[in-house]
């Protein structure tokens, strides 16, 4: 497969895993923080191996799906998560609601961990143990399912949008250790924004093939549905952005 080809999966593979994996090292950093490294690694780690676990298992099993009824099932399931993504962006650049902080996050986190009772347990706490594993695991399920989900097109594509999930993984981690604190600075709604865009643009085009669409120009047709995606959610942050003539008038 050319670069070409490979180019919007990767892509989308990276944005959306460098989402989810800024949200997981702010929880990971709390833990580590207020209740030692160790109980963070280790929670860190068995969720890895669970995840390791569930992709080895659904992998296999959506490939035994009929094909139409695959490509329709993951398409739904893109625009229900691309949506909600791309809507809450929308509404945050708006001024609607506020921005996601991750130093807002970090506190919360960590005074939390400082609220709860420490107990020990072979060397390990086990809230900060469950509160590791939790937070990764929650945040890379949404990373495996959407890795499984932009390369339905083909099992070749699995490989290198888990490529591009590795690299985000690999930059967040690089940064949260280089830092050593949650990477408030990662532009995170102009990045929920274009995920948002692009997992949509995917959805529909799943949604698409499995309807039995014949899109024009092939794989092609996601870079056009992008730009529309992209203009519409553009206007859409205008438009919220105006106040209303009732709010004008008091």
């Amino acid at each position: 497969m050319t670069w070409i080809e490979l180019a919007p999966t990767v892509s989308a593979a990276f944005l959306a895993s460098l989402v989810e994996c800024v949200e997981a090292a702010t929880i990971v950093l709390a833990v580590g923080t207020v209740r030692g490294w160790r109980s963070a690694f280790v929670g860190t780690g068995l969720a890895l191996a669970a995840l390791v676990v569930l992709v080895a298992a659904l992998g296999p099993a959506l490939a035994q799906l009929p094909e139409r009824a695959l490509q329709l099932f993951v398409g739904l399931l893109l625009l229900l998560f691309g949506m909600r993504w791309l809507r809450k962006a929308i509404l945050r650049g708006a001024g609607v609601i506020a921005l996601h902080d991750e130093d807002a996050v970090f506190r919360s986190e960590t005074a939390n961990l400082k609220l709860a009772r420490a107990t020990e347990r072979w060397g390990l706490e086990p809230i900060a143990t469950a509160t590791a594993f939790k937070g990764v695991l929650l945040e890379g399920v949404e990373v495996a399912f959407l890795v499984l989900a932009v390369a339905a097109g083909s099992p070749a594509l699995i490989g290198p949008a888990a490529a591009g999930a590795l690299a985000a993984a690999v930059l967040v981690t690089i940064g949260a250790v280089a830092v050593h604190r949650p990477l408030s600075r990662v532009p995170e709604n102009t990045l929920k924004f274009a995920v948002g865009v692009v997992i949509s643009a995917y959805g529909i085009y799943w949604t698409g093939e499995g309807l039995g669409i014949d899109w024009p120009g092939a794989d092609l047709a996601l870079i056009g549905i992008a730009a529309v995606l992209l203009a519409a959610a553009l206007l859409a942050v205008r438009m919220a952005a105006v106040p209303s003539l009732g709010s004008e008038s008091r």
